[in-house]
């Protein structure tokens, strides 16, 4: 393969959940940037119609598939709808309630496991067999650095993104063998609508930028460019691993 086209997507269909907004969206836009065609998926189904015609204008292939993830029927209909995909990504997901888990309710386990977790097992047991069965296919499933450590703020949040980490490794293990790659990305701080109130919080941001060795918050694109080497042949040789992209908060001692 020449080095030119290791990032070359031509050819392949994406399925991006959590699509619309935030670091989905971006990730969608690159995607299709490098090529691909991409199924935009949200539960709004205006907003996925809006992204995919926004992307078409653009000059790149898409197309609308809304579903609620929380719904395993309509998980079933949305692997039925998406067809053959090459690239599976796993981005949709809820933060859920703050405070300690002792506050949270069975509604709120239920809720925030079958969206941030369940969702994306479904959706992997759905759609990989049949890129097993062509010998190739990458998943990347959106974990978080609040499941790599401790949290007293958002404690299910951090449980249900270790668990996704965990389920790339054992989807690795299982579907290597036929071609499949699958991987874990956990981003740290990034400058999303969701991170709006504690890009907003002086104090915070101070702490948090003391213990980050880049001293800066990272932006959707970061993300995307890494989704896209997962996605594509430059990662070809990567599988099981959980990424993290936080400009070495995790790797820090504050100093």
């Amino acid at each position: 393969m020449s080095p030119a086209t290791l990032f070359d997507l031509h050819g392949q269909t994406a399925l991006v959940t959590g699509a619309t907004q935030g670091l989905g969206w971006a990730i969608t836009q690159a995607l299709a940037a490098h090529g691909a065609r991409v199924l935009v998926s949200d539960r709004d189904a205006g907003a996925c119609a809006r992204a995919a015609t926004a992307l078409q204008e653009q000059g790149h292939t898409a197309a609308a598939l809304a579903a609620d993830l929380a719904d395993a029927a309509q998980v079933a209909q949305l692997c039925a709808q998406a067809g053959a995909v090459d690239v599976l990504v796993c981005n949709a997901g809820i933060q859920g309630p703050a405070g300690p888990l002792a506050a949270a309710t069975d509604a709120d386990w239920q809720q925030v496991l079958d969206i941030n977790l369940r969702a994306a097992a479904r959706l992997s047991s759905g759609l990989i067999p049949a890129m097993a069965a062509r010998g190739r296919g990458s998943v990347v499933l959106m974990s978080s650095i609040a499941g790599l450590r401790g949290n007293g703020a958002i404690g299910l949040y951090g449980l249900s993104k270790a668990a996704i980490a965990q389920l790339a490794r054992n989807l690795a293990v299982e579907w290597g063998p036929s071609g499949v790659r699958v991987n874990a990305v956990s981003p740290g701080l990034i400058r999303t609508p969701l991170a709006a109130s504690l890009l907003a919080d002086e104090d915070f941001m101070q702490r948090r930028l003391q213990t980050t060795p880049l001293r800066r918050v990272g932006e959707p694109d970061e993300i995307a460019g890494v989704v896209v080497m997962l996605a594509s042949a430059a990662g070809g040789f990567i599988t099981g691993q959980n990424l993290v992209v936080d400009g070495g908060t995790t790797i820090s001692d504050g100093s």
